[in-house]
This record gives structure tokens, sequence and C-alpha cells, in this order.
């Protein structure tokens, strides 16, 4: 590879007093993981679990030093198995990416073939990362509700955190999808920005969580997306309509679940875990072309702050205490 073997990767490493330190430092493609594909990162992008891996968060990352980056879309340089050619455009989300395998956070990465999925037409590499991890989370929750038979006539959809990256995608994927949205948010502002994803109706996180103690609540959502987790979650489960679902894919609120089994056998209420790391291979080109077509954000555009890897630092920080609204892209072609 000559020069190109050089690259310039956000490296995280432990220091002896268990301190969590971020540089950008010069990296070699020699150095990286062992892998057949060989990709040079145009886009990565931010999700709260990179923050977490950023910041040495032990549920994500223990070796260190390590590149996070749990997405990434580029150019294919080199693939020994021949399952690409150099110069296919590639998308890598899940699986090991940026936990413990250096990530998207550096212009190279080294990966198993298995792991990368053909950019599929009608989204560039730029727009792959704009979606990302949260967006693929997104659509995969809206296909296991449509698989589920939620249809748009059947009532209002609740998505939870919906100013995040996977809450405002999947407004805006349900919003295109034809059904009736209702975003909840903790933060009240950004009704404009939620409506402007074709949100129907925005509540404050409290109005979902109102009387949570009770053993079940009024019936008002004929399925949801939930990224919350925790008493949210419960509160959720306990206010879905007789037969609704409920999808499950994160925890920015707590991991725990305190709930009750009368939703389940009183109402008949589905919850459904949504797993965007070892999704199998088909169902994840599935989602990516759904992605690149009918449930392609229009405002894509808009909903994407793009940063260089010397941005990231605020970024991160920035991500973990809810102050990012939308999703971040991470410009590796210019860092």
């Amino acid at each position: 590879m000559g020069d190109m073997a050089k690259f310039k990767a956000l490296v995280v490493e432990k220091t002896s007093d268990k301190q969590f330190v971020r540089e950008i430092r010069e990296r070699s493609v020699d150095d990286l993981p062992p892998g057949d594909l060989v990709i040079r990162v145009h886009y990565s992008s931010l999700n709260y679990k990179d923050a977490l891996s950023a910041t040495g968060h032990p549920g994500v990352t223990r070796q260190f030093p390590h590149t996070p980056g749990i997405d990434a879309a580029g150019e294919v340089v080199s693939c020994e198995s021949g399952a690409f050619a150099p110069g296919d455009k590639v998308i890598v989300t899940g699986y090991d990416l940026g936990m413990e395998t250096d990530g998207g956070w550096g212009q190279y990465v080294r990966i198993p073939s298995e792991w990368a999925v053909r950019l599929p037409e009608g989204v560039t590499l730029r727009e792959a990362m704009a979606l990302g991890t949260a967006g693929f989370t997104a659509a995969l929750s809206v296909l296991k509700l449509e698989r589920a038979g939620v249809r748009p006539a059947d009532g209002d959809i609740l998505v939870t955190g919906a100013t995040g990256g996977v809450g405002s995608i999947a407004v805006s994927i349900l919003a295109a999808a034809g059904y009736r949205v209702t975003a909840a948010t903790g933060k009240e502002f950004d009704e404009d920005f939620l409506k402007g994803l074709g949100a129907t109706a925005v509540i404050g996180r409290d109005d979902v969580t109102a009387g949570a103690e009770k053993a079940l609540l009024a019936e008002r959502w004929a399925g949801a997306v939930d990224v919350v987790g925790g008493q949210t979650l419960a509160a959720v489960l306990k206010s879905t309509k007789y037969g609704g679902t409920v999808t499950c894919c994160g925890l920015v609120g707590s991991p725990e679940l305190p709930v009750n089994v009368y939703p389940f056998i009183l109402r008949g209420v589905s919850l459904l875990g949504i797993d965007s790391v070892q999704c199998p291979r088909g169902l994840r080109e599935e989602v990516w072309q759904r992605l690149a077509t009918d449930w392609k954000p229009v405002q894509l555009g808009e909903m994407a702050t793009e940063c260089t890897l010397a941005g990231l630092e605020v970024m991160t920080q920035a991500i973990l205490h809810g102050g990012i609204t939308g999703r971040v892209v991470v410009n590796l072609l210019e860092s």
C-alpha cells in the first residue's frame, strides 16, 4: 500500500491511574486487527455506544488502546476473499466494529468481509453514515412492527427518545410509511424539529410515564419504538392498545424494566427485541434496501451535523449528556 499504509485515527488510551484519554494519532494499516477486507473509510458516525467506548465503558470496550466507531462507510482497498473488488463502496455496521475491533474513527479499517454490505443504489456514503447504526436500528424496529401486523389504520405509534439518532430516524421512517407518529422527548424545545420529521404530535417524557406506578394505564398506542428502557418502557407497555406491539432497542434511561405481566396477559401486547449487532446478513441487506428507497428520510441532510476527528471530543461529551439532536457524521476525508 506504500504511503497509504499510514493514516489518522482517534485513539483512546487507558492511563496508569485508570483515566481514559483520547488523541488523534498516526497509525499503520499493518497495526490493524486481522481481516480479509481493507476499507478506506470516507465517513463514520457518532452513536451513544461510541461515546461509551470513547470514555472507557467496560460494557462496550475492555481492550485499550482502541479506536471507536461502530459505523464505517467507504471504498474497498483490497479483499483477499474476493467477496468485494477494489473500489467497491461498502457499509459496515454492527458485529464487533468499534467495540474490541478498531472502528470507523480511523481512516482505514480491516475486518472480515462478512461484516460489510454493498452500498445500495439511491444512497451515498455520507447518507449511509447519516443513517448508520441508528438509522439501521430504527428501520429494523419499523420492519418488525410492520411484520407484527401493526398498520397505519390501527392508531398512533409512539417513539420515545425521539430527538436522538434512533428516535429521530424512526419518526421520519414511520411518517414516510403513513403512520401517525407521536414523538416523546425530554426536550420540549425540539417540537419544530420533530414536526419537521413528520411527527403528528410531540409530548414530554413525563406525559408518557404519568401514573406509571399503576398496574395498567389507559390504552393509547397501537405500537411503539422505545429507545429509552426503564420506567419509560414500562409505562409504554402499560399504555399500549390491545394486541399492540412495542420494540425495544436501547437503555439510555435504564437497562432495568420494572413491569408486571398485565400488558401481556390482559391485552396481548408484544415486546420485540431489536439487535443491530448480530442481525443476520439477509435481513441486514433488506433493511438497507428499504433505507435506500421508500424509507429514506427526506430530511436526511438536515438531520446530520458533520464533524472531523478533531471535533469528536466535544460531540462525545455532548451525546453523553443528551445534548445532541439528530445524527453526527464524522468526515474522515477531511480529518
